[in-house]
C-alpha cells in the first residue's frame, strides 16, 4: 500500500506494523500477510465461493439435461410368467420382451425454451461466481482494515497508557519531595487505571478482528498473522459520474437482471407451447414366447400429432403467469440499477467526507502532541495543574482515535467503492 506524502508525527502509529497484541500467551512466529494475500486466500479458501462455484457447475448440467431433452430416448422391458400348462405355453411359460424408441420431433416451441432457459441461467450463475469474489474481495479487505483499526487503536491507547504511567512516576517524586498534593497523585493513578482499561478492550478488539479475518480467508482462527501493509491515504482520482458509469458496465447483478428479462420472455414461449401441436416419432420391436426373451417378435412405426384445442383455459392462466414473471423481472431490474447507484454513491461520498476529516484530524494530532508537552513543562515547573497534563493527554488520545478512524473509514469505503462499480 502507498502511503501518505506527509510525515506522520505520532509516534504510535509507526509502531503499528511491529506491535504485539496477543494476549493468549506464547504462540509461533506470526506468518506475513498482505492485503492482497488476504484477498488471495478468500477467494481461494472461503465455503461462499465454492458454494457458487457448484451453483454454476449445477446450472451448466441443467443446460446439458434440457438439450437431452430434445433427443430420442431408447428403453427396453422384459417379464416373464409361469402358470397353468396351455397349448399356448406347454410348460407353462410365457416371456415377453420389448425395445422401443420415442423422439419428440416438435413440442411446439417448449423445447427450445426450456434450452434457451437454462441457458441463461447458465450464464446467470457464471455471473454470480463474479459478484461472489466481488463480494470476497470487499469482505477480506474489510477484514484486513478492522485488524489494523484495531492495531492502531490499541496502539493510541498504549502510547497513552506509557504517557501516564511515565507522568504518575514524575508526580510520586514531586510528591515525596513535598512539592505536589496526595490528590494529583490519586488523580493520576486513576488515570492510569483507566487507560490500562481501555488498552484491554483495545487488545481484546484486535483479537476478534484478527480471528473474523481468519474465518474471512479461511484459517484456523487462532492464527496469528503480522499484516504487512500499513492503515495510510492513497487519494482516489476517480469522480462520481465515472464511478456510476463503470457500475452500470461492470456490475454482475446489473448484467443478470437483463438475463432475468429475458429468461421471463422464454417462459411465455414455453407457456405458450401448449396451444401448438407436437409431432412425436416412436419404434418398437416386441418378442414374446414360451422361450427367453421370446420366439415370436413384431415390430411397429409410428409418427403422432397431438393438438390440444381446449384445455379449459390451463394454458391462458400459465401464460398470464409467465407475462406476470416478465412485469417482476423488469421491475427488478430497475430496481438492481437504482440500488447500484445508491451503492456506489453512499461509498463515494463517505470516502470524501472520511478524505476530508485525514487531514483536520492529522491537524489535531499535531496540536494535540504540542500541547501535552507544553502542559507537562509548566506542571513538572510548578506553573500549571495536574488537571492540565491529564486534560492534554486525553485530548492526545482522542485525536490520535480520530486520526485513526478516519484513516480506516476512508480505506473501508474506498472498498466498498470498487466493488460498487465492479472493480476487480
Amino acid at each position: 500500500m502507498k502511503q501518505s506524502s506527509w510525515k506522520k508525527p505520532f509516534s504510535i502509529m509507526l509502531s503499528g506494523g511491529v506491535l504485539f497484541l496477543h494476549s493468549a500467551g506464547v504462540m509461533a512466529a506470526p506468518q506475513e500477510l498482505s492485503l492482497d494475500d488476504s484477498v488471495a486466500a478468500a477467494l481461494k479458501n472461503n465455503p461462499s465461493i465454492k458454494m457458487a462455484v457448484s451453483d454454476k457447475e449445477k446450472a451448466e448440467w441443467g443446460l446439458s439435461e434440457a438439450k437431452a431433452g430434445t433427443g430420442p430416448s431408447v428403453s427396453v422391458g422384459t417379464g416373464g410368467t409361469h402358470g397353468p400348462d396351455t397349448s399356448a405355453a406347454p410348460d407353462g411359460d410365457s416371456f415377453s420382451t420389448s425395445l422401443k424408441l420415442n423422439w419428440t420431433l416438435y413440442s411446439g416451441g417448449r423445447n427450445e425454451g426450456l434450452i434457451d432457459q437454462a441457458k441463461l441461467n447458465a450464464d446467470s450463475a457464471k455471473l454470480n461466481v463474479a459478484k461472489t469474489e466481488q463480494q470476497l474481495r470487499l469482505a477480506a479487505t474489510t477484514s484486513y482494515y478492522d485488524v489494523l483499526q484495531a492495531l492502531n487503536l490499541a496502539a493510541v491507547n498504549q502510547e497513552t497508557v506509557n504517557n501516564l504511567a511515565e507522568h504518575l512516576d514524575k508526580v510520586q517524586a514531586q510528591f515525596e519531595a513535598g512539592v505536589v498534593a496526595k490528590s494529583d497523585v490519586l488523580r493520576s493513578e486513576v488515570e492510569l487505571v483507566n487507560a490500562r482499561q481501555n488498552l484491554t478492550k483495545a487488545q481484546n478488539s484486535y483479537d476478534l478482528a484478527m480471528a473474523a479475518l481468519n474465518n474471512t480467508i479461511g484459517m484456523p482462527l487462532d492464527t496469528e498473522n503480522k499484516l504487512k501493509d500499513e492503515l495510510g491515504y492513497v487519494k482516489s482520482e476517480i469522480v462520481l459520474a465515472d464511478a456510476i458509469a463503470q457500475a452500470v458496465a461492470n456490475r454482475p447483478e446489473i448484467e443478470q437482471s437483463q438475463l432475468s428479462i429475458e429468461s421471463a420472455k422464454k417462459g411465455i414461449k414455453v407457456a405458450n407451447s401448449n396451444r401448438k401441436p407436437t409431432v412425436t416419432f416412436s419404434a418398437a420391436e416386441g418378442w414374446s414366447g414360451t422361450e427367453f426373451p421370446g420366439n415370436e417378435n413384431d415390430w411397429s412405426l409410428s409418427l403422432m400429432a397431438n393438438w390440444n384445442i381446449f384445455d379449459s383455459g390451463v394454458t391462458g392462466a400459465k401464460v398470464k403467469q409467465a407475462e406476470s414473471s416478465l412485469n417482476k423481472a423488469r421491475e427488478q431490474s430497475v430496481e438492481t440499477g437504482n440500488s447500484v447507484e445508491l451503492e456506489v454513491r453512499q461509498a463515494y461520498l463517505s470516502m470524501k467526507e472520511a478524505e476530508k476529516r485525514i487531514g483536520a484530524t492529522q491537524v489535531a494530532v499535531d496540536k494535540a502532541t504540542e500541547d501535552l508537552k507544553i502542559a507537562q513543562t509548566k506542571y513538572y515547573a510548578g506553573a500549571g495543574t495536574n488537571l492540565d497534563v491529564i486534560d492534554a493527554q486525553l485530548a492526545l488520545t482522542q485525536a490520535g482515535t480520530n486520526y485513526t478512524e478516519a484513516l480506516y473509514d476512508y480505506n473501508i469505503n474506498q472498498a466498498k467503492l470498487q466493488k460498487a462499480i465492479g472493480q476487480k
